[in-house]
């Protein structure tokens, strides 16, 4: 693989680099702060307006058309500056793409892919995480709408969200697979409430319960067809479980970035573990970033994957928490805020061994549909 960039490719980088230089709002660690999140829908509309968002997506819906090489550009120079990550929707956008209609392309990714309208993910419920096809919200049809009821859990995004794609029961007399339909549904109805939850390290703002008691959804804001929502959920967690699509390679390599800087700063206040935790940190995160060029590269050569985002996953899991790892040294060294954040940064990578689908049910897709093992 070439890596250099082409003479277009330099000038958008230098480009990128001079904007970054101006309008970095320089918010707080990624998922240890509310002002993180409260910073994420304004960050998400700069990067637009300037022309740094959505890059790879089809003009049609609000995108650039350009290789996807470019979102690596993005990633690497929000990195280096210590800027936000990009906001993390690209499975949202993948999902519809592939199996929304035309019309519901046109009505809904434009707002989603410039961020003048704020979407969530209704998929996980209580009793319903990684077995998502156990889920029990249901969605009863009458006339042209269809009446939701139902739990949704872990819900990113939840209360500022206008738009919520629901995972919902249409058929109950099939196999629990193919019942399932995809809908597109206005939160800001009163049948539908959002209760956030305050997770260990503090943050309140990033994840919430949302409880639906009768929401109304039109039938024509089904996303593909009825009982097509599984095909839906396979393709959005698929991308979702890519680092490309959701931006988390500069989030790592920022953090490390920032860990390696400590280091220097007071190098005798640190122990050999401690730098050796920092070491690995940037190992990690560095791989991470080569596999995502990697992955990024097989898309320009026409190359689609599906199961193998199980392996994005746990490579990601691998340089969340390793990084995780080196913050809860640092941050036994360190005092005040800095000490604080670093200690919420690695309480926040425990999670990454579950949400998204946990390590065993990635590691049980990768035995199964890539080495081709026997389900026991």
């Amino acid at each position: 693989m070439d890596f250099a960039d082409s003479p277009e490719e330099a000038a958008f980088r230098a480009r990128l680099r001079a904007w970054l230089a101006e309008h970095n709002p320089k918010l707080p660690h990624s998922s240890t702060d509310d002002a993180y999140w409260d910073g994420q829908a304004p960050w998400h509309r700069a990067l637009y307006d300037a022309g740094f968002f959505g890059l790879s997506w089809p003009g049609e819906v609000g995108g650039h058309g350009l290789p996807s090489v470019y979102e690596a550009i993005v990633d690497e120079e929000l990195a280096q500056a210590g800027a936000p990550p990009r906001p993390s929707l690209g499975y949202l956008v993948q999902g519809m793409m592939r199996h929304g209609s035309e019309d519901v392309q046109r009505r809904f990714l434009p707002g989603l892919v410039s961020g003048r309208e704020r979407w969530c993910q209704g998929f996980s419920e209580p009793d319903a995480g990684s077995d998502l096809a156990s889920l029990r919200t249901r969605a009863v049809r009458q006339g042209d709408e269809y009446v939701i009821t139902g739990h949704k859990v872990w819900t990113s995004y939840s209360d500022e969200a206008d738009w919520c794609l629901v995972l919902a029961r249409t058929d109950p007399g099939v196999p629990k697979h193919r019942g399932l339909s995809a809908f597109a549904l206005r939160m800001d109805q009163a049948a539908v409430e959002q209760r956030p939850l305050k997770m260990i390290n503090g943050v309140t703002r990033e994840f919430g319960e949302v409880l639906f008691d009768g929401a109304v959804a039109k039938a024509s804001d089904m996303i593909g067809e009825p009982g097509e929502g599984w095909r839906l959920a396979m393709t959005v967690v698929s991308h979702e479980r890519e680092p490309g699509e959701l931006g988390y390679v500069a989030r790592y390599t920022k953090a490390v970035n920032e860990l390696v800087d400590v280091l220097r700063s007071e190098p005798g206040r640190f122990t050999e573990e401690n730098v050796r935790d920092v070491a690995w940190a940037v190992v990690e995160a560095e791989m991470l970033r080569l596999h995502v060029c990697r992955r990024l590269s097989d898309r320009l050569d026409g190359t689609s994957h599906g199961p193998e985002g199980s392996v994005d996953k746990l490579l990601m899991t691998r340089a969340e928490q390793a990084v995780g790892h080196a913050a809860l040294g640092i941050s036994n060294l360190t005092g005040g805020i800095e000490e604080d954040t670093w200690l919420k940064t690695y309480l926040y990578s425990r999670a990454q061994s579950i949400m998204g689908g946990t390590s065993q049910v990635q590691r049980n897709l990768v035995a199964t549909r890539i080495l081709g093992l026997p389900v026991a």
